[in-house]
């Protein structure tokens, strides 16, 4: 009788072959001004023609009464002109409220929403983040998928994005 159970749990525990992966790091400062409030941040990969591949995250304040949060979204004007005026919010598993200075990390599988299945080829991770009272900015961090081998790509903001780095897992 333990036999199966034992034989069961072995093939469990060597589990499938593990998928690509993105990780993103992201960085946000923090600023010394009287009245801070925390960025609105989309993340996103694009091919090189621009045009969207992957919403990975939308970062805003989704407790404001009457959704009315969603109103300065387009605040962040590169992420809305290219896909975020086509979105309805909130998107499950991608929009949440905005975070606080520091770092947070995101990870994503190949496979799974939201990558799915991309296609081999270039990419370029790019992050933009707007605050009210305060400034905008985009960095970008080119990619090459799927990895061959373990990577680490990063780039860093100027004043509203600190440090954005991706690491890439075969």
């Amino acid at each position: 009788m333990r036999r199966p159970l034992f034989l069961a749990f072995a093939l469990l525990a060597s589990g499938p072959a593990l998928a690509a992966g993105i990780e993103v790091e992201i960085e946000l400062p923090r600023i010394e001004v009287a009245d801070y409030r925390r960025p609105y941040l989309a993340a996103w990969l694009e091919r090189p023609d621009n045009s969207v591949a992957a919403n990975l995250a939308v970062w805003y304040d989704s407790k404001i009464r009457n959704g009315e949060g969603t109103k300065w979204l387009k605040d962040m004007r590169m992420w809305w002109r290219r896909t975020g005026r086509e979105l309805s919010m909130p998107i499950d598993g991608m929009t949440s409220a905005t975070r606080q200075p520091g770092k947070h990390t995101l990870s994503f599988v190949e496979g799974q929403a939201p990558l799915g299945k991309l296609p081999a080829g270039e990419y370029r991770l790019v992050v933009e983040a707007s605050r009210e009272h305060g400034g905008r900015e985009v960095v970008t961090v080119p990619l090459q998928w799927p990895p061959s081998s373990s990577a680490r790509n990063e780039a860093r903001g100027q004043h509203e994005l600190g440090t954005i780095a991706v690491q890439l897992k075969p």
